[in-house]
């Protein structure tokens, strides 16, 4: 045990100021059974940790070889029952005094708990593995693998309930048969298609629907607005919707479409009644301005790294100089809390002027 004396003589080799620090001196000492392995510690911030003293749960998801959202830190951490914080501490005495405090265990690392974007690309990876063609037709059964319930999604998905819930509204998921369901992208153009007809030719029934009923109002609310008058139940066409997936639909089998062609196929395509604009096709097709003529190719959103760094150092193997106008529907999604994509950019790209123009590229060497 460590005398006063002896603590105030290692204050002078440590060349510190007896009168600058706490009257009250606490000194650290091993007991008899410490144990490195009994424990694992997690550090919470305030919220979490109010979150689990009420009683509430904190639930780590993924699939067995994804990485939980923890931090591992290697700090060697003292447990030491009993030992007080400069601000625990409210001397009253007028010279100094030591206490000893005995460390019943230690700890080399601990995990803690950082605030991440969900990761979502993956809700939609696994939905793809068996998307809905339709009702089976012929005697022919449809394809039971791969499907997946709330709760599979809840276990795999890292990312919470709700977040999951308004994603696979996003990507235009549907509840078949208490499964979750992406619709195939040709048969979802296919009740398009119908459900656009019958509406120019203003004989819209579900009394002889084309589709099954449940189709047809997914297929609606997916691509129009539902609301009640009279006790009637109306949708109207959200048109940015419709020709949005009339472009796609154009597009996917093309590598590049020439600019003004493609406009001209692209309106002849959609509903009388509706106009076609290139700001329609936003994180979904890229126009190549400098290329002559003119072009534009498909590139989703959906379909790019999800990780900000992978993102990044695709988007410029694609092109070595983007715009900002260009380059913001595809790093918008990676926009943390109060975090803007001039931010992003910033950290991410050196910006120059080209023809006038400020253009974006690489602050690093990009892998290709």
């Amino acid at each position: 045990m460590r005398s006063l004396e002896e603590v105030q003589a290692t204050l002078q080799i440590a060349k510190l100021k007896e009168e600058d620090l706490q009257k009250t001196i606490q000194c650290l000492s091993f007991g008899e059974n410490v144990s490195s392995a009994d424990y694992c510690l997690m550090e919470l911030d305030d919220n979490l940790c109010k979150h689990i003293e009420a009683g509430q749960s904190l639930v780590i998801r993924g699939d067995k070889e994804e990485r939980a959202v923890l931090s591992d830190t290697s700090n060697l951490l003292l447990m030491v029952p009993g030992c007080r914080s400069p601000d625990e501490l409210t001397d009253s005495q007028e010279s100094s005094h030591v206490v000893h405090r005995q460390i019943w265990g230690f700890c080399n690392s601990y995990w803690e708990l950082r605030k991440q974007r969900p990761k979502l690309k993956k809700l939609k990876k696994l939905l793809m593995e068996n998307p809905y063609e339709g009702p089976a037709v012929g005697g022919q059964e449809e394809n039971t693998e791969n499907r997946l319930t709330m709760q599979d999604l809840l276990e795999r998905i890292q990312a919470s309930e709700e977040e999951i819930k308004t994603n696979l509204e996003i990507i235009n998921a549907c509840q078949i048969d208490g499964y979750w369901r992406m619709l195939d992208f040709d048969y979802e153009m296919k009740l398009l298609g119908h459900m656009t007809q019958l509406v120019d030719s203003e004989s819209w029934s579900f009394n002889n629907p084309l589709e099954p009923k449940e189709m047809i109002e997914h297929c609606l609310n997916c691509y129009g607005k539902r609301y009640t008058e009279n006790d009637k139940v109306f949708y109207t066409l959200h048109e940015d919707k419709v020709c949005r997936a009339t472009a796609l639909l154009l597009l996917q089998n093309a590598v590049k479409f020439n600019l003004r062609e493609f406009q001209e196929v692209w309106q002849q395509s959609v509903p009388d009644g509706m106009s076609t604009r290139l700001e329609q096709l936003k994180s979904v097709a890229l126009v190549d301005r400098v290329s002559h003529p003119e072009t534009i190719c498909l590139l989703r959103v959906d379909d790019l790294p999800e990780d900000t760094l992978d993102r990044f150092n695709h988007l410029f193997t694609l092109r070595e100089k983007w715009t900002e106008e260009d380059i913001t529907p595809y790093i918008q999604d990676l926009c943390g809390e109060k975090q803007t994509t001039g931010a992003l950019l910033t950290k991410h790209a050196r910006s120059s002027m080209q023809n006038g123009v400020k253009v974006f590229n690489s602050r690093r060497p990009v892998a290709t």
